[in-house]
């Protein structure tokens, strides 16, 4: 769509000029003229006396495009070097419900890996897996994995695809949805169904994780929307359970480039919040110092330390230890925050903990409101006491 003026009209009374808020109504040879700054919010259709500014709709908004055939949920199942990437699992379990609303089938696409994999698909939810079992999509490539998803996504015709928001699915996915003409909402926190529209509701943090956007794509399919590992929950893994699994031969798909070998980054660091059962997380609030009371806790419990962004930027601790939006995405069983408030981006990354217990001297803050359990004190008199009760519990 777009918005545009007609000159023969325009008397110069400059009346759209005033009230467009965004700077993109200029004056030129005494008309009014609508330049780049234009974000079609439409004011200035009612402002102008002379009825001389207009919508126009491009051609392929006219003629609306049918969506009857596409039906059911597809899963970009991950996988590095022919093992599953965790966040599978989490998509499966998100794609069950979403395919349950719908009554329609779950179905996932695995580039790559053996028969094993596949079957492992099944027992997590999947009614279908279609296996692309080629020694050529073992090693991720950018091209030859979006050509294969793209050309299976156009004969199947999915109404939703899921894929997780890592390297790997943030490399690939916008290719795919750019060839499909279609949206992609990136790291999305919850995924839900419409209830009267049917359309996929796709929920992520926005302008710095102030806000939670509720984002829709109404007249396109597949709608296609990428997770966050971590956030969303598995599903139940139901041994032996029985599916059907489609090998696939690719057939002639070219690339521009090869994989020619792969390296694992070798890392000093020991700690992976990713796969932690407990966390104990500390914030601004904890002092330089106080990381050293949690590290103590943390061991207590057979767990690991966390952080909120503030510590990681005053050099407290590590990057590697960051919970929230520009940091990990975590998933504990449980997860104590200590010093805390609870601000958006924090939430996000921790929001899906089975059991949150936050520690804070302010009961305003935010971080109660999404917690399991509360305390409501000095962190430097609470943990202590926790450190000695839970070494008493082991018999240390």
């Amino acid at each position: 769509m777009s918005i545009v003026v007609n000159r023969d009209k325009c008397t110069g009374c400059e009346e759209c000029r005033n009230t467009c808020p965004y700077d993109a109504i200029v004056m030129a040879d005494g008309k009014a003229f609508i330049n780049e700054y234009c974000q079609l919010c439409s004011i200035c259709l009612s402002a102008c006396p002379e009825g001389a500014i207009r919508e126009i709709k491009e051609e392929s908004e006219s003629s609306a495009k049918d969506l009857s055939g596409y039906a059911g949920v597809l899963v970009f199942a991950e996988q590095r070097g022919g093992k599953l990437a965790s966040v599978a699992f989490e998509l499966l379990g998100a794609g069950r419900k979403l395919a349950d609303n719908l009554n329609e089938g779950l179905s996932a696409i695995l580039l790559g890996a053996d028969a094993s994999a596949a079957n492992e698909l099944i027992e997590w939810g999947a009614d279908i897996v279609y296996h692309y079992d080629e020694p050529s999509f073992n090693k991720f490539n950018d091209e030859p994995y979006a050509s294969a998803l793209s050309a299976h996504i156009e004969e199947k015709m999915p109404a939703i695809v899921l894929a997780g928001a890592t390297p790997i699915g943030r490399s690939f996915l916008p290719r795919v949805a750019a060839r499909l003409r279609t949206g992609l909402t990136a790291d999305c926190t919850s995924l839900e169904i419409d209830n009267e529209t049917k359309n996929l509701l796709q929920v992520r943090p926005a302008f710095g994780g102030n806000i939670m956007a509720t984002i829709l794509t109404p007249n396109h399919r597949p709608q296609m929307a990428t997770v966050r590992p971590r956030v969303m929950k598995r599903g139940e893994h139901q041994p032996g359970r029985k599916g059907e699994i489609v090998n696939i031969k690719s057939g002639n798909i070219s690339s521009r480039t090869k994989v020619i070998d792969t390296v694992n980054e070798e890392s000093a660091l020991s700690v992976n919040i990713h796969e932690a059962e407990i966390i104990v997380s500390g914030g601004r609030g904890v002092g330089k110092e106080g990381f050293k009371m949690l590290e103590e806790l943390a061991s207590v419990l057979d767990g690991v330390v966390g952080a909120s962004r503030a510590p990681v930027d005053e050099g407290w601790i590590s990057y590697s230890h960051q919970v929230g939006q520009t940091g990990k995405t975590v998933c504990p069983k449980i997860y104590i925050a200590c010093g805390i408030s609870g601000a958006v981006q924090h939430l996000v990354g921790m929001q899906s903990s089975d059991i949150i217990i936050a520690v804070n001297k302010n009961p305003e803050a935010p971080i109660f409101n999404v917690a399991t359990y509360g305390i409501v004190g000095n962190l430097f008199e609470v943990v202590p006491l926790l450190i000695k009760k839970f070494k008493e519990a082991k018999g240390i």
